[in-house]
C-alpha cells in the first residue's frame, strides 16, 4: 500500500512529460523523479525507519514514470491513426 504513491506520481509524471519539449523531458523528469521520490520516502514515513528506502521510492518514481510516457504516447498515437479498413 505504501507503494501506491510512488507509482502514481510517477505515472502522472510520465503523462505530464508528454508535454514538454523532448529536449527537456530529461533534465525536468530526473529532477521531479527525485522531488517526488523523497516525497514519497517522507510522506509514507519510511525515513523513520531508513533513507536508504530513498533507493527504492525515487528509481520506481522514475520506471513509472517512463511507463506513463509510453502509455500515454502509445494512446494518444492510437487515437491520432484512422482506423485500418
Amino acid at each position: 500500500m505504501q507503494e501506491l504513491f510512488p507509482l502514481g506520481s510517477g505515472l502522472l509524471l510520465g503523462a505530464a512529460l508528454g508535454w514538454l519539449r523532448p529536449s527537456a523531458r530529461l533534465p525536468i523528469g530526473l529532477v521531479v523523479a527525485v522531488a517526488l521520490g523523497v516525497t514519497a520516502t517522507v510522506v509514507t514515513g519510511e525515513f523513520e525507519l531508513s533513507w536508504g528506502y530513498l533507493l527504492i521510492d525515487i528509481p520506481l518514481v522514475a520506471v513509472a514514470a517512463v511507463v506513463g510516457l509510453l502509455t500515454t504516447r502509445a494512446v494518444r498515437q492510437a487515437i491520432t491513426q484512422p482506423p485500418r479498413p
